[in-house]
C-alpha cells in the first residue's frame, strides 16, 4: 500500500480501532493462474502487544480455501470526498480536491486447517461475537446435530501477520484552519459516512495534540 510519510502510522491503537469498526475485510492471495484471488469475510481479531493475527473460515467450495503461504489482508476504515472549496487557504496555497480516509494493510503467513476441533471453536467464538453485536445470543453447537454438518463445509485460516501498513489521510498535512474547516463541513453534510470520517478528524486531532503546519 503506497503510504506518503505524512500518513503512515504506527501505533496499532489505529489497527485496533479499524478492526473493531469493520471486521469484514478482503483477504487476496496469489491463484494457479497468477491473478489475485480474494474473498470478501469477516474475521476474528487477536492481538497482543505487536503480535497480530486473524482468524476466519472459508466455504470449503471456494478455491482459496486450498492456499497456504503468503496473503494480503485489506482493512476498510471511513472514507469520503474533500473539497477544495473547503479550504481557506484554496486560492493562496492552489488547493486541489483530495479523498481522505483510514485503511490498514497486512501481510502474513496464511495457515489453514480443518480439523472439528479447532473449526468448532471458531464458529463458536465468531458466533458468540457477532451475535453480541446483533444483540441476540445465538450459539453455534457442534455437539448438536443441527449444527455439525457445518463443520464439513467449510475450512479455517490463520493469519500470522508480519507486516503492518497503517494509512491515515485526515487532513493532518494541512494547517489547523483547513482541518477544522473540513471536519465542519463533513459535519454540515450530515451523511453517516461524512460524520463518521469528521470523527476520525477529530480523534485523530485530539490524540496527537498538535496541528499540521505544512
Amino acid at each position: 500500500m503506497f503510504s506518503q510519510g505524512a500518513f503512515a502510522e504506527t501505533d496499532l491503537h489505529w489497527l485496533d480501532r479499524l478492526l473493531e469498526r469493520d471486521p469484514f475485510v478482503t483477504l487476496l492471495t496469489t491463484g494457479a493462474d497468477g491473478l489475485p484471488e480474494l474473498t470478501r469475510l469477516p474475521v476474528l481479531y487477536r492481538r497482543q502487544a505487536q503480535q497480530v493475527e486473524l482468524l476466519g473460515h472459508w466455504a470449503r467450495a471456494n478455491p482459496q480455501s486450498r492456499h497456504g503461504g503468503r496473503a494480503k489482508v485489506l482493512v476498510n476504515g471511513p472514507h469520503g470526498y474533500v473539497s477544495a472549496s473547503w479550504y481557506p487557504d484554496k486560492e493562496s496555497a492552489a488547493r486541489v480536491p483530495t479523498w481522505n480516509y483510514a485503511a490498514a494493510e497486512l501481510t502474513g503467513q496464511l495457515q489453514c486447517f480443518d480439523d472439528v476441533p479447532s473449526l468448532g471453536q471458531l464458529l463458536a467464538d465468531s458466533s458468540a461475537l457477532f451475535e453480541s453485536r446483533a444483540g441476540q445470543d445465538w450459539q453455534f453447537d457442534p455437539t448438536l446435530d443441527a449444527h455439525r454438518p457445518s463443520l464439513r463445509a467449510i475450512v479455517g485460516f490463520r493469519l500470522q501477520v508480519q507486516q503492518i501498513q497503517i494509512k491515515l489521510k485526515l487532513s493532518q498535512n494541512h494547517p489547523q484552519a483547513n482541518q477544522l474547516a473540513v471536519t465542519s463541513a463533513l459535519q454540515a453534510l450530515a451523511t453517516p459516512q461524512a460524520c463518521e470520517l469528521a470523527q476520525w478528524m477529530q480523534l485523530y486531532r485530539s490524540e496527537r495534540g498538535a496541528p499540521g503546519n505544512a
